[in-house]
């Protein structure tokens, strides 16, 4: 599944090609698994919108959008939106900008045709993705249920934990604690700070509550710099392929020798994900 780094990569491509630009049409597949709102009703909303901004939320992507017929070319990101269109990966999710005539993919859910000569499209051959449109007439914008690993300062971080029972690993991919943490950035910032995975959260000492976090912000960032870990079916908005895979430390890199100590990287189960770690640099 795209994590922080891929969804924040994607989205600042998306939002670099498509800001300013209205949508004109709009198809969606006849499959039901990939709305949250009713296909019928996202396509009669979306048509005539203007595509003000886009960014990322957790692990959502969010299109902030213009009421239909404004004009919004060059128009930075304000609280102007009158609605949202919001798209969730999945396992397998993408989200394209490509020219109309680009040959469509298997398992296109849904084709937005720009202004300008472009389309955006929806690309998810498990399903697992979700699409969703929000009137903020109505309803409240999107929020992540978690705090914003990037930007959570020490103590709110340290607060997040304590009392917790659960093995530190487990509480990392809460999505209730921090939003857009997954499996890949939580092992590799565990690896990071030297904490083993199945420690208990609420027993980490503040010092080592300080590095964990230090090493998730320096983790996500490095990640982003490299446009995300391409170790299954993740591209950018391009199509393009990310290169922190060749930076990972211990993800699926089980028997391999660890890059600071040597010693052969483990894989045990924590939390009913598989949790790669040096059982030498991590205590």
């Amino acid at each position: 599944m795209p994590e922080l780094p891929e969804v924040e990569t994607i989205a600042h491509g998306v939002d670099r090609r498509v800001r300013g630009r209205r949508i004109e049409q709009v198809w969606f597949t006849s499959h039901r698994q990939p709305f949250k709102t009713p296909a019928a009703k996202q396509a009669r909303e979306l048509e005539g919108r203007v595509l003000l901004a886009v960014h990322r939320t957790g692990k959502h992507i969010v299109c902030e959008l213009g009421r239909a017929g404004e004009e919004a070319a060059g128009r930075k990101r304000s609280g102007t939106a009158a609605a949202q269109w919001i798209v969730h990966l999945g396992m397998t999710g993408r989200l394209l900008v490509c020219a109309p005539d680009a040959p469509l993919e298997p398992h296109t859910h849904a084709r937005l045709g720009l202004s300008g000569g472009r389309e955006l499209r929806f690309v998810d051959p498990r399903r697992f993705g979700r699409l969703e449109f929000r009137d903020l007439g109505s309803a409240a914008g999107f929020a992540a249920p978690g705090a914003e690993p990037l930007t959570i300062d020490d103590g709110e971080f340290a607060a997040l934990f304590r009392g917790r029972r659960l093995p530190i690993k487990a509480a990392l991919l809460n999505q209730t604690l921090l939003a857009g943490v997954g499996n890949i950035y939580a092992d590799e910032s565990l690896f990071r700070a030297g904490i083993r995975p199945r420690r208990a959260a609420g027993r980490l000492t503040r010092a080592e509550l300080e590095r964990l976090r230090t090493g998730l912000v320096e983790v996500l960032q490095a990640a982003i710099r490299l446009g995300g870990s391409s170790v299954s079916d993740y591209v950018d908005a391009e199509g393009a392929r990310g290169f922190f895979q060749l930076e990972h430390c211990v993800y699926r890199r089980t028997g391999q020798p660890c890059r600071s100590c040597g010693m052969a990287i483990r894989r045990i189960v924590v939390g009913g994900r598989g949790t790669h770690y040096c059982p030498q640099c991590q205590r």
